[in-house]
């Protein structure tokens, strides 16, 4: 059968490659075009646009590219028509995938959405689309099943395919890690200053600012694989290290991590490392999404999943150089790293089990067999 899959950032590129392995396990035949990264590409198939081309964040952002934007909608909805897949496969990203999937149903084809968009925090009536034009919905956390069924839309809670991309992950030599990207013996703070060019230029002066009262700690930044080293180079002063399209390699050796606000802060928990949440917006997109967020009383995923502050998040205005030397020195200290990690152990519960990826491949290619 023919897959046509969006995934539009770097976490859609991890989880879109894990579900097109496991989507070959169940059909031998399948063939893949997609939106996505180098990750899916590895899987095989056509890469239509990688996902470096499509990140824009914040209001201002996003009206700034329109145009770009609407030409990106405008292909996608032709190259479907003349690809004829058997589904289209939504990967999160929903300014662009709610779009798309309109004219996909129109057209009498298969959709399916994994990992729900965050209507939970915001924009709700999108649901209305997601029953309408989404045959099947695959949700990643707890509580989203809870959230569409007030709805009376049922969905299908597979578990977060994190916890099959971390269980994966095969034996480390810290040492030869260390050697190999030129990092000192000092205990690591790594810096995860997001994936996009427009974060980094907001968070990573920011997050470095503190380097200097930690002088017994290597700060190391992750960076991230759509972004070129010479971008990161021009916040940098000379002895701070870049470890490229290492970021699960760099955590399992660190300490305490800075971490914007995102996929990432979940990755980190998972991974075991204590650390402190930052996100800073443009003034005028952080005020409009005040007030459009109203009811969530937490940005990360994971105080969002355990529904309680587990780590410290430094948001706009609180995100300065004294809050951060403060909750850095926080949890670097062992009895409140103690606590955290503690936290961690409930949060991995109740992610429930792993195997996202295989159940999702599984559950999709039995309904794709029923049309059939």
């Amino acid at each position: 059968m023919k897959y046509y899959i969006i995934a539009g950032e770097a976490s859609g590129d991890l989880h879109g490659s894990n579900l097109m392995k496991e989507i070959k396990k169940e059909d031998q035949n399948a063939e893949f075009r997609f939106w996505g990264g180098d990750l899916m590409q590895a899987q095989g198939g056509i890469m239509v646009k990688h996902y470096k081309d499509l990140s824009f964040m914040g209001f201002l952002e996003v009206v700034a590219n329109l145009g770009t934007i609407l030409g990106n909608i405008n292909l996608c909805k032709k190259d479907i028509i003349a690809y004829k897949p058997d589904c289209v496969i939504f990967i999160d990203y929903p300014g662009f995938n709610l779009r798309i999937c309109k004219s996909v149903k129109k057209l009498g084809i298969k959709t399916f959405y994994y990992i729900s968009p965050q209507l939970w925090a915001w924009k709700s009536g999108r649901v209305k689309i997601i029953k309408k034009y989404i045959d099947r919905m695959f949700v990643i956390l707890p509580f989203e099943k809870d959230f569409y069924a007030k709805y009376n839309y049922p969905v299908d809670f597979v578990g977060h395919p994190l916890l099959d991309a971390l269980n994966s992950l095969p034996e480390l030599d810290q040492n030869k890690f260390r050697k190999e990207h030129g990092l000192s013996d000092k205990p690591i703070i790594a810096l995860l200053p997001g994936s996009r060019k427009q974060e980094i230029k907001k968070m990573l002066s920011q997050m470095l600012s503190v380097e200097k009262d930690f002088l017994s700690y290597e700060f190391v930044i992750a960076g991230a694989p759509s972004i070129e080293i010479e971008f990161y180079q021009q916040f940098l002063n000379s002895h701070v290290k870049i470890v490229s399209n290492q970021t699960y390699n760099l955590l399992r050796i660190s300490q305490a991590a800075l971490v914007t606000s995102g996929t990432a802060t979940l990755e980190t928990a998972l991974l075991n490392v204590p650390e402190v949440v930052c996100y800073k917006g443009s003034r005028i997109s952080y005020e409009i999404a005040k007030r459009l967020i109203k009811h969530i009383q937490y940005i990360s995923l994971v105080n969002l999943i355990m529904d309680r502050k587990v780590v410290t998040e430094l948001i706009q205005d609180d995100l300065n150089y004294n809050n951060l030397k403060s909750e850095l020195t926080k949890i670097l200290e062992p009895e409140n790293a103690a606590k955290i990690k503690k936290n961690y152990l409930e949060l991995r519960h109740k992610l429930g089990d792993s195997g996202a990826s295989s159940r999702t491949a599984k559950l999709i290619v039995e309904e794709l067999k029923k049309d059939s």
